[in-house]
């Protein structure tokens, strides 16, 4: 097989099939293999997740990665990591890290790619992919090469800056594919002006928070910039947003803001309303959030302490957009998987044509599940063929 792509997904089929008995040749545009997994995770990469279930991927079908997350596991992978003796330690919510570098994991599918006879051909710019009724040519600027099947995974449209494209879902449609239109995720949003006005000053301050968007809440920090709002709460609910959707941020989950005011000013009348809510907040957000309030408690209308305390629960914001693929840690979308069957990644209409990893319109949460997608997704397409 030919496998286009030498990230995550790509090195791990390709080492898979190898191993399996068939011959792997990789194909990448790039200089060197595995670009996006040496940045993962701070450095650290975050390879998997504990929690790793169906249920936190998203997709049109969010039956379709059921399958594929069964056979390979994120046991599976851990047990390999062990195998290649590479510290790893539980960073929160089951999120698993080196304990050194991420160049730990792309020297495991390096090795494994080896011992598995896998041909990695680097600087490789792909021109075209054909199919001639037996087989397939792939055309690239330094020679044409043949096979019977092709993977591609070669990811989704974000962070360009490392070299990501459209071309997994350019080749889709030339096959007659659909492709969900791909959108962003896992990315910090924008704010409008009038948000800004109070916002922007508070860059760099972050906070442990629910944000909920439609039926959907996570509970994590909050991370206030100078374009809007990030951190690992933000990020997750970016997944599941739609534009002109309202998000609703708890700054304060599990205190009760009212019932605390309401006390507070029994028991510190003298205080203002942003020194009581540095009780229960960083400073200088509590000081933004009651820059208006600057009398004593005991001179502070009731109802001015009610529409703090709703701005701390309940505080409802419509971003006016996201960061896009820039700095999206991955995209939404992808190759229909309408099109694709659940066990072997390959096209339906197209036997021998297969698709894995963030190519395919399966997205996971923050913190290592879209790692496991693509261990899951190429042993799928490695093992089917």
């Amino acid at each position: 097989m030919i496998v286009i792509g030498a990230g995550a997904a790509g090195l791990f089929c390709a080492a898979t099939a190898g191993q399996h008995g068939k011959s792997a040749l990789v194909l990448e545009h790039g200089d060197k293999p595995g670009a996006k997994i040496l940045i993962s995770g701070g450095g650290r990469c975050n390879f998997t997740n504990l929690g790793a279930a169906p249920d936190r991927f998203l997709s049109e079908n969010p039956h379709f990665c059921k399958s594929a997350l069964s056979r390979y596991n994120q046991h599976d992978f851990i047990a390999l990591v062990r195998r290649h003796g590479i510290a790893f330690h539980e960073k929160t919510l089951g999120q698993l890290f080196c304990d050194g570098s991420a160049r730990e994991i792309l020297g495991l599918l390096l090795d494994e790619c080896a011992a598995g006879g896998v041909d990695i051909r680097l600087s490789h710019r792909i021109m075209d992919v054909g199919h001639d009724g037996t087989g397939f040519r792939v055309e690239t600027d330094k020679g044409s090469f043949t096979a019977p099947r092709v993977v591609i995974a070669t990811g989704g449209p974000a962070i360009p800056k490392m070299g990501a494209t459209d071309f997994a879902h350019r080749i889709a449609r030339r096959f007659g594919l659909r492709v969900v239109t791909p959108r962003p995720a896992l990315v910090p949003f924008t704010l409008g002006e009038t948000e800004k006005a109070w916002t922007t000053p508070l860059s760099g301050v972050a906070v442990p928070a629910t944000v909920v968007c439609g039926k959907t809440g996570f509970r994590e920090a909050v991370l206030f910039t100078h374009k809007g709002l990030s951190g690992p709460a933000i990020l997750q609910v970016s997944s599941y947003w739609r534009p002109g959707e309202a998000i609703i941020l708890d700054l304060a989950p599990g205190t009760d803001a009212a019932a605390f005011l309401k006390a507070r000013k029994s028991e510190r009348p003298k205080a203002e309303a942003r020194s009581v809510l540095a009780e229960i907040l960083p400073q200088r957000l509590a000081h933004a959030l009651a820059a208006d309030l600057t009398r004593p408690m005991s001179e502070t209308a009731d109802k001015a302490l009610a529409a703090l305390a709703e701005r701390i629960n309940r505080w409802r914001v419509v971003p006016t957009g996201t960061e896009g693929f820039a700095k999206a840690e991955v995209a939404a979308g992808g190759v229909d998987t309408r099109d694709l069957s659940s066990r072997s990644m390959e096209a339906r209409a197209v036997p021998g044509l297969h698709f894995i990893g963030e190519a395919v319109d399966v997205t996971g949460w923050l913190g290592g599940y879209n790692f496991q997608w693509a261990w899951s997704s190429a042993h799928a397409a490695a093992t089917a063929c």
